[in-house]
């Protein structure tokens, strides 16, 4: 009722403006009013839904408001069994010790900060609708590469001695603490899926040539500064008995049979990697080979001998290809690129706050 008498009155004082400068504030002062006791509301029940597990719908880029984040995850610990409440930014810290070298750059350990931040709170969000992931049913997240590699003070003490702890932590955690808080989003939503891996051989890979899914900020871009970068030109070579073993082994909905008579590779992605490659005449992708062989990447070439009966694949890069390069990232940090700059590189069109 007090909206439909607001919008009366500006009707009546519509007539009037153009002459009348006290109706001119007088609209000024409805148009306010309704603002505070019928939009606003609105906007700020809306946001109630981040609460209940649910990122509302921004319109804009950068967001309307900063997603807040909570004290503490839950995360699955494979080596007990159990479930640890982990204070938030401890998490991430632990996160960036396992999953990055403290010798890289400072920027670039920021940028791993902001992703591995950006995907832990990604996948507490989207647990509380769709529930958590079958490999770890008790919590949104776990402690390896099924999500991020984790590792507590402890461990890493163990793994890497008091002499890191005293310098590669310190590291870490400044880098961790000069980021905190800050999130990816993309076009005013949270980034679902800031994706990252070793290094990418050169170019990064379109999401949907390697996964089932598009993201629009997950596109091939080239990422030329990896210097350093381990798996650079790797071989590995397997007889065929060795070979069509294993491929049939992890693709059992086909049968490849001996002799090997032709290995093609017949379709490549935009970022490089194998599409697909056909032996004899069945047509595998390169995702699969990868897997079955255990291939550093699916940016490979493959030679065949059939002399002796051996094939030998020489692969670029380390890991899937889709998203950020570490590597890539350190290079952009040596050459003065901050770690908004990086991020925004590998991931296109995302804004951090």
């Amino acid at each position: 009722m007090r909206k439909k008498h607001f919008l009366k009155q500006i009707s009546t004082l519509r007539n009037k403006i153009k002459t009348n400068i006290v109706a001119k504030a007088i609209l000024v002062s409805f148009l306010l009013e309704l603002f505070f006791l019928a939009i606003l509301p609105g906007i700020i029940i809306g946001g109630m839904g981040l609460f209940q597990g649910k990122v509302a719908p921004f319109s804009s880029n950068p967001p309307n408001y900063v997603l807040p984040l909570p004290e503490t995850i839950s995360v699955y610990r494979h080596k007990t069994s159990t479930v640890e409440e982990i204070p938030f930014e401890d998490y991430i810290k632990g996160v960036v010790a396992g999953e990055m070298p403290s010798s890289f750059e400072l920027e670039a350990l920021k940028a791993q900060s902001v992703a591995a931040r950006t995907y832990s709170f990604s996948k507490v969000i989207r647990s509380g609708d769709s529930g958590f992931p079958t490999a770890h049913p008790q919590a949104p997240i776990c402690d390896d590469t099924h999500c991020q590699v984790y590792r507590d003070t402890e461990e890493l003490q163990a793994l890497k001695g008091q002499a890191w702890m005293e310098d590669g932590w310190k590291k870490i955690s400044k880098a961790v603490d000069s980021t905190k808080g800050q999130l990816m989003y993309y076009k005013g939503e949270l980034v679902e899926q800031p994706l990252f891996h070793s290094s990418s051989g050169g170019k990064t890979e379109n999401s949907e040539d390697v996964f089932a899914s598009s993201y629009p900020y997950l596109k091939s871009v080239s990422s030329p500064y990896e210097e350093g970068a381990t798996h650079q030109d790797e071989t590995k070579s397997f007889s065929t008995n060795d070979f069509v073993y294993l491929l049939n082994l992890k693709c059992s909905d086909r049968y490849l049979a001996l002799p090997i008579e032709k290995i093609s590779i017949s379709a490549k992605s935009e970022g490089g990697r194998v599409e697909e490659i056909m032996i004899n005449d069945t047509a595998y992708t390169g995702r699969e080979v990868r897997e079955a062989l255990g291939l550093s990447s699916a940016n490979f070439e493959v030679d065949h001998n059939k002399s002796d009966a051996s094939v030998t694949f020489t692969t670029d890069g380390y890991g899937h290809g889709v998203g950020m390069s570490q590597y890539g990232a350190n290079g952009m940090a040596k050459r003065g690129s901050d770690y908004k700059e990086i991020l925004q590189h590998y991931y296109q069109g995302t804004a951090i706050y």
